[in-house]
């Protein structure tokens, strides 16, 4: 008969101002096992875990419920304070009678019944549970970074400023991400390139980085400390360790008319390309879908001019295998689609223009060289419409739900050096909300309506109509001044909302880590854990995670850095043991846990058995990699013959608590 003591907290008044806790410390004093029971205010506190200690001592007990917060919360925190007083930690049982109860209801009697419920049933699984021991697995000391921009970036330099090699995997043919197709940076109006050229270049040549560019992960295997990882080097046609970046091939092509995407197809590129003059790495890229050798056999001029002979039509998609003991997922974000928004007539007139269209425009770099002009015919627009919250805080359907977090500021930023650079135009800007939380941002928003005479107009834009002479008709209301607007503008910037990367949700199904409903990754815990994947070894930063603006990204992506080199420096990490185990004597090897497991750690051998009669059989049984096996309970799930189980959430663990509920 097992020995249970149950401790019951208050929470403060997050439980006690709705359950009557001592009233479910009496009642479960009762139950079958349970020698002791009591209550405190805040049984998390040192104070709190020493009366469990003591408790542990004292009445000889060889099970624990804590009645408190989600396990997610506190469960660790009750397990070592177990351990320190010598009872074995998964020997504790944690009733979350805060979040499943006394924060859902607001009758007293209601929770408090439902309190000694949950007490109940906890106190049946500590009947049946039975100490578990964790074993050790060795830490693979190598990070892989997926995403290439400022997150990607600054997440890889960190890890490499401590010692540990670190691998960036980027799908674009150079890394720096939307970062590098920005003209200034609120709220310091910095140079963008000024900021981000130094540490592509620290990444190219620091000793400890690896750059993977115009690749993209394709299989994960394994398990915190030890994931195996595919990644697919796609062809270039140019070998990497001969090419100069010269860009003479890229100036003989005569295949000119390929949309320049780097300048969201505003002006055309060569075949053969680099992206742009500070890419990293600056080798050429042929584009196969519009290269004439490739396509045709015919041209070859590139291979001609090139004097390093780096061209080399040949070449096929590489797939490698790495080792890595952590991974940061940092995939970034892109606008979204704006064809469903036909009201702003975005796919009717080239003058309607989306903010990161805008940048391009005003970057020395861009299409016009940094002078704005109008997309249509290339005058200068005398007069500019912003509309903010396009697609985002969208409840119709066609946008986002959510705050995309930097419109309001990059508008503020774009109507701000409009202004200053063409003072002769008239700049208007459309608003729900200004929503300037940031250092310094609320100063930088009145600095563009105040000292540059920026139109601000709380209302939104209704509808855009291009006219015959060229000018967008902007029909629009005020609703301060509680009227309808008509304004002839040259040109209409959108402040379009931002998504996830694509390459998030496959990448999500790839590392079992969890999204939430727009498809950004979700994080452990949104307080205690930020940057951590609710799958171990997984990390998040910048927008993958969420709308953040640079600085946030930057402090995310130092975050994520730091919670790997804390799991790198470790030679060995403690296993979780509540792991699946096979009855071999039940399993009839029908291949149905191994097909569902997401780590495979189920394998199939053939053992020999010797049967009541004293003959032997030869069958094939289940057999589970303890090391690689997280406890999901996927293939308990899926056995037949229930012949799977998870130790420490067994079968019968789990029929003991809802007996209990049910009685």
């Amino acid at each position: 008969m097992q020995r249970i003591g149950v401790f019951i907290c208050h929470c403060g008044t997050n439980i006690a101002a709705t359950v009557d806790v001592k009233a479910v410390a009496e009642a479960l004093k009762h139950e079958p096992g349970v020698v002791f029971s009591t209550d405190y205010p805040y049984m998390c506190s040192e104070a709190g875990q020493n009366i469990v200690k003591d408790a542990i001592r004292d009445y000889h007990l060889s099970g624990v419920v804590i009645c408190s917060c989600s396990p997610r919360m506190h469960e660790a925190t009750f397990r070592k304070a177990a351990a320190v007083a010598g009872l074995n930690p998964y020997m504790v049982e944690i009733a979350n009678i805060r979040e499943q109860c006394s924060w859902i209801h607001k009758d007293i009697p209601q929770a408090t019944e439902k309190a000694i419920t949950l007490g109940k049933a906890a106190i049946a699984k500590v009947h049946l549970n039975a100490p578990l021991y964790a074993g050790e697995s060795p830490v693979v000391k190598r990070a892989l970074v997926i995403g290439g921009g400022i997150a990607g970036i600054q997440t890889a330099l960190d890890i490499a400023d401590a010692g540990f090699p670190v691998d960036i995997v980027e799908t674009k043919p150079t890394i720096g991400g939307k970062m590098t197709q920005l003209d200034k940076t609120f709220p310091t109006l910095d140079c963008a390139a000024c900021i981000l050229t130094p540490k592509m270049v620290d990444c190219a040549q620091n000793e400890n980085i690896k750059i993977y560019s115009y690749s993209e992960v394709t299989d994960v295997k394994g398990f915190v400390g030890n994931f195996t990882v595919t990644i697919k080097r796609k062809a270039r046609y140019v070998d990497e360790t001969k090419c100069t970046g010269c860009g003479i091939c890229t100036e003989k092509c005569p295949m000119k008319k390929v949309p320049n995407e780097f300048n969201l197809g505003m002006n055309n590129r060569s075949a053969v390309y680099i992206p742009f003059a500070q890419a990293v790495p600056k080798v050429a890229t042929i584009d196969p879908e519009h290269c004439n050798m490739l396509k045709k056999g015919k041209c070859g001029l590139c291979a001609k001019v090139c004097t390093a002979g780096a061209i080399d039509y040949k070449q096929k998609d590489e797939f490698i295998e790495e080792q890595y003991g952590a991974i940061v997922v940092a995939t970034g974000y892109n606008p979204i689609n704006l064809d469903k928004f036909d009201e702003f007539a975005y796919s009717q007139s080239k003058d309607v223009i989306t903010s990161l269209e805008f940048e391009r425009l005003t970057n020395a770099a861009g299409p016009t060289s940094g002078t704005l002009l109008r997309p249509s015919d290339g005058k200068h627009p005398h007069t500019i419409v912003f509309v903010q919250c396009v697609g985002s805080r969208d409840t119709s359907g066609c946008g986002k739900e959510y705050c995309s977090k930097i419109c309001c500021m990059y508008t503020a930023k774009h109507a701000m050096l409009t202004r200053e650079k063409y003072p002769d135009t008239d700049v208007y800007v459309f608003y729900i909300d200004v929503r300037t939380p940031g250092k310094s941002f609320d100063e930088f928003y009145r600095r563009a309506v105040e000292q540059y005479g920026v139109h601000y107009i709380k209302g939104m834009v209704g509808k855009i109509v291009p006219q015959a002479d060229g000018t967008l008709a902007v029909q629009a209301s005020d609703l301060l001044d509680n009227k309808q607007l008509h304004i002839n503008a040259d040109l209409v910037v959108l402040a379009a909302a931002i998504e996830p990367d694509k390459s998030a949700r496959p990448l999500a199904t790839m590392l079992t880590a969890s999204m939430d409903t727009n498809d950004f990754f979700t994080e452990a815990h949104p307080k205690l854990r930020p940057v951590e994947s609710p799958t171990a070894g997984v990390f998040l930063s910048g927008t993958c995670q969420g709308p953040k603006d640079i600085p946030e990204t930057v402090s995310q992506a130092g975050a994520a850095a730091s919670k790997v080199i804390g799991l790198l420096c470790k030679d060995k990490l403690t296993c979780n043991p509540c792991v699946a185990h096979s009855d071999e004597w039940m399993c009839n090897g029908c291949s149905a846990c191994e097909k569902v497991c997401p780590y495979g750690a189920i394998t199939y051998e053939d053992k020999e058995f010797r049967m009541p009669d004293r003959t032997t059989a030869i069958r094939r049984v289940a057999i589970v990699n303890e090391a690689v096996c997280q406890g999901c309970g996927a293939c308990t799930v899926a056995c037949p013959s229930g012949a799977m189980d998870l130790k420490g959430f067994s079968n019968s663990q789990i029929m003991a608590e809802v007996d209990a509920i049910c009685k």
